[in-house]
């Protein structure tokens, strides 16, 4: 994953369906996640065929990772993801997956993470830990929005400046769904991109936690 601070772009969301914000939950919620990918490369084609993976090797590398700390990678998914790098000031296409990631203190998340990123040489290794309503932890929010293509994502972090510099990029699943990840203060710059590609504002599902990009 390349450098970038508030945004990403990632899963199966059984935790908090916050309607107003982060003291309203719905439910327990049983994990944390991370974001991470083995690409080291800048891909500006969304025709690259390095896209066209399904990262499996990568995906049961990082679930003996999970598990040798402690930890249970009870689900992952392959996720299609646009960033923007503030170092580089590069834009790049890249294909990710997200871990869902149950039993881990918020210490052995971050050492997951830590091994994760020194692995695979990555600049940062995103990770977001579903926290109860009310927490002191909470600083950032999950936002996923079902019916959003990988394409209208694409096109519109190109075409919105200030969504790209500021937010950092996203995520798209498979199937669809598309996954913001920002701090507390991006929450309506977030929506705003988002309804703006396509993303039904009223289908919006946000929980809260803690963001961290690790490396």
């Amino acid at each position: 994953m390349r450098s970038f601070r508030a945004f990403f772009p990632a899963a199966l969301i059984t935790a908090a369906l916050v309607a107003g914000g982060p003291h309203a939950s719905a439910g327990p919620l049983p994990y944390a996640e991370i974001f991470a990918t083995d690409n080291t490369a800048i891909i500006t084609d969304p025709a690259d065929p390095r896209l066209d993976t399904d990262l499996a090797g990568f995906a049961a590398d990082v679930q003996r990772i999970v598990q040798h700390r402690g930890g249970s990678a009870v689900s992952t998914q392959l996720l299609d993801g646009v960033f923007f790098s503030s170092s580089l000031n590069q834009t790049t296409f890249e294909t990710s997956r997200e871990f869902a990631v149950e039993h881990v203190t918020s210490t052995e998340l971050r050492s997951i993470a830590q091994a994760v990123q020194r692995r695979f040489h990555q600049e940062s290794v995103l990770t977001f830990d579903h926290l109860p309503p009310g927490s002191r932890r909470i600083d950032g929010l999950e936002l996923r929005i079902p019916g959003v293509s990988a394409q209208a994502l694409r096109d519109g972090l190109l075409a919105d400046r200030t969504a790209r510099e500021q937010l950092f990029g996203g995520s798209v699943t498979r199937d669809g769904e598309l996954i913001l990840i920002a701090g507390l203060d991006d929450r309506d710059l977030a929506r705003s991109f988002a309804s703006s590609i396509g993303g039904d504002l009223g289908r919006a599902v946000e929980a809260y936690g803690d963001v961290q990009f690790v490396g």
